[in-house]
């Protein structure tokens, strides 16, 4: 797992060049967007969505489920993400979406997905296999992007921000390292709490699974400024167990930083302590590919400090056996 995160930005570049040569169909009188997947190949969608906010014209809905919402049609547009081509939620929406004549546009590495995208002569964008999913979320993201360009929703500068964002990963890479390193042994024994201060939410769930996935421990992650109105009145009591940890871009609101800023006293109070991470570089794309990277250092750093292996999920492997005998 060390190994691939080391070469994230590599990944990155390969797949920037699976985007360049990607052919995606025109977009037709699209109304609305869906994005299917689920785990290390869904999380890409909600981090597209938050990327592509402030430009996209139209809803972006993301679907972790079996089923499709019963608004989709002929003008909707259903992204499927599943880096295994087999996940059999993501399969399932899929053969809904044809079903329903929507236009569909794949991302996947094979399998029965890959079958029927090209059964059906439908836009599909083929990535390299053989990794654990988690581990791909460059291959994915990109592609994710790059249908989301094609089709006029989001914006090309997105592929030159990429650029600076791989030069500031390969330039900062000892420092996150570092940093990671040390943030991993104050949290490894103990529940981290995970909050995003502002339009950040998706890169903290992927710091969340990551850490369940790789480091083989519970977490939790709440979001400013919805964890004003609910979350906040369960801090009443000191619990030595708990860790906060606060991501921070930028791009943050600036009233949604102050009400961090008022709660972080509190969150002092009552855990054993807070952890600030700010991102570098310039571009939303740049700050959220050094959280992520950071946070998978961490991850894989927890995993190390607990003395397991980053990469079995065994409990996943057994919960898909019993599944097929369903």
């Amino acid at each position: 797992m060390k190994e691939l995160v080391q070469n994230f930005t590599q990944q990155l570049r390969d797949a920037k060049k699976i985007a360049d040569k990607a052919v995606v169909s025109q977009n037709i009188n699209i109304k609305n967007i869906i994005v299917s997947g689920l785990g290390g190949s869904g999380i890409g969608g909600t981090i597209l969505s938050e990327l592509i906010a402030d430009s996209c014209t139209v809803p972006v809905l993301i679907n972790k489920d079996y089923f499709l919402p019963a608004f989709v049609n002929e003008e909707t547009l259903v992204i499927i993400s599943s880096y295994s081509g087999n996940t059999e939620e993501t399969l399932n929406a899929m053969q809904q979406a044809i079903a329903k004549k929507a236009q569909i546009a794949c991302v996947t590495s094979g399998g029965k997905i890959l079958e029927l995208a090209r059964h059906h002569q439908l836009d599909f964008i083929e990535i390299p296999g053989g990794m654990p999913p988690r581990s791909c979320i460059g291959y994915s993201l990109l592609q994710l992007i790059k249908i989301c360009v094609a089709k006029g929703f989001a914006d090309k500068s997105l592929f030159d921000n990429l650029e600076k964002a791989i030069e500031l990963l390969d330039r900062e890479n000892g420092e996150i390292k570092t940093e990671a390193a040390l943030i991993a042994k104050k949290i490894y024994n103990k529940f981290p709490l995970l909050y995003s201060v502002g339009n950040c939410e998706g890169v903290v769930v992927r710091f969340r699974q990551q850490i369940n996935e790789n480091g083989k421990i519970l977490c939790g992650h709440h979001a400013f400024p919805e964890m004003n109105h609910n979350e906040l009145v369960g801090w009443t009591t000191k619990n030595e167990n708990l860790v906060v940890i606060a991501f921070h871009t930028s791009f943050d609101y600036a009233r949604t930083t102050k009400r961090y800023e008022v709660c972080k006293p509190l969150f002092e109070k009552y855990s054993s302590g807070v952890i600030d991470i700010t991102a570098k570089g310039q571009s939303k794309l740049e700050q959220f590919l050094y959280l992520i990277n950071i946070g998978d250092w961490i991850s894989c750093y927890i995993a190390d400090l607990r003395g397991i292996d980053p990469v079995e999920v065994k409990v996943i492997d057994h919960l898909k056996a019993e599944l097929a005998k369903f």
